[in-house]
């Protein structure tokens, strides 16, 4: 998360948190490759080097983690409940379980009342309302389960 550092100084100095960090490596004489990628980060000064874009990446990749944002958990919360809901009131919907920080819901649906051709329907429409309703940080992934068991005891 160094290059994340100049996020300590934005407070008491003017410009973005990856000039200042920056800035900052380059006073405490961090290596020219380290400081490019710190003000690189965000685009402000062009990439030039693959530690510089691995950087972004990594950057990118860790902002969308859950808690990574400054969401407050009310509307964490309410964005679950709703994902939740939107899955809940299809007909055939036994459960559903918000997953993975609200990234992946598992939707458990009645094997007599959804078909395998259904179950591919419910999953698109509710990505589909999801996407429609709700914003949120990456993907979130709609994975229906129909479940059938058949059981014999052998005597």
């Amino acid at each position: 998360f160094l290059h994340d550092i100049g996020k300590a100084l934005t407070h008491e100095v003017e410009g973005s948190h990856a000039i200042i960090g920056a800035d900052l490596a380059r006073r405490y004489g961090e290596d020219d490759e380290v400081v490019h990628a710190i003000e690189a980060h965000h685009n402000e000064v062009a990439p030039q080097t693959v530690v510089a874009v691995l950087t972004q990446a990594s950057d990118s990749c860790s902002g969308g983690r859950p808690g990574a944002r400054r969401e407050s958990l009310e509307s964490y919360v309410k964005r679950l409940e709703r994902i939740e809901e939107i899955a809940s009131q299809r007909p055939g919907v036994d459960k559903v379980y918000a997953m993975q920080a609200g990234r992946e819901i598992r939707v458990m649906v009645a094997p007599d009342q959804v078909d395998d051709i259904g179950a591919h329907l419910l999953a698109r429409e509710v990505a589909k309302q999801i996407e429609d309703e709700l914003t949120y940080p990456g993907q979130i992934r709609v994975t229906v389960v129909r479940e059938s068991r058949a059981t014999e005891i052998a005597h």
